[in-house]
């Protein structure tokens, strides 16, 4: 009898972990703690000069390009353990080795990758933007005006690109992620 709560616990705990894995799989997190790391010293702490201004925009910039370019990478694992890294293309993963075991078809450009990448952009988007540092840099008249919009906007678009990230489950196991293993590759 105390096997069945240790399995269920067990079974509860691997769920609840795997959930968690694919959560910060679906969102940019090593790009938004970059860019909360690096805004800052950026903005000089949201007392902008012109520099500042062309500075910060470029780390906006760049790390919006890694929210979208993550989408569309993947890895796998062969059989003798070596991990590889590529970009998933409409044949399958660029670049990847001759292989007789290994199908990369699976690996082909899905639509919900594009999904992907738009919300994750979005994610972004409102994070950098309504970042205080960067309300201050950009638009100071904005934050006085529109609190409302600052309070409301980040959990709304945080509620429908979850919604979406339901919706369309990424399998990708791009850079920076676990890589798939063989018996683990999903189409």
């Amino acid at each position: 009898m105390s096997s069945k709560p240790s399995t269920t616990t067990k079974t509860l705990t691997q769920s609840t972990l795997a959930g968690v894995g694919n959560l910060i799989k679906l969102l940019p997190t090593g790009t938004v703690f970059l860019f909360q790391f690096l805004n800052p010293i950026l903005t000089n702490n949201g007392h902008c000069h012109v520099i500042n201004k062309y500075l910060s925009s470029i780390l906006i910039a760049l790390c919006g390009f890694s929210c979208c370019f993550a989408s569309f990478t993947d890895s796998y694992t062969d059989s003798e353990g070596n991990t590889y890294y590529g970009i998933a293309t409409r044949k399958g993963l660029w670049p990847t080795p001759p292989s007789e075991t290994q199908d990369f078809s699976s690996y082909k450009l899905q639509f919900g990758d594009f999904v992907h990448a738009f919300f994750s952009l979005i994610v972004f988007s409102v994070v950098a933007l309504l970042d205080p540092n960067s309300v201050e840099c950009f638009y100071p008249s904005f934050e006085s005006t529109q609190k409302i919009l600052l309070m409301t906007m980040p959990p709304v678009i945080g509620a429908v690109s979850g919604s979406i990230f339901v919706l369309f489950p990424n399998k990708r196991h791009g850079i920076g992620y676990p890589p798939s293993t063989p018996s683990s590759t999903s189409a």
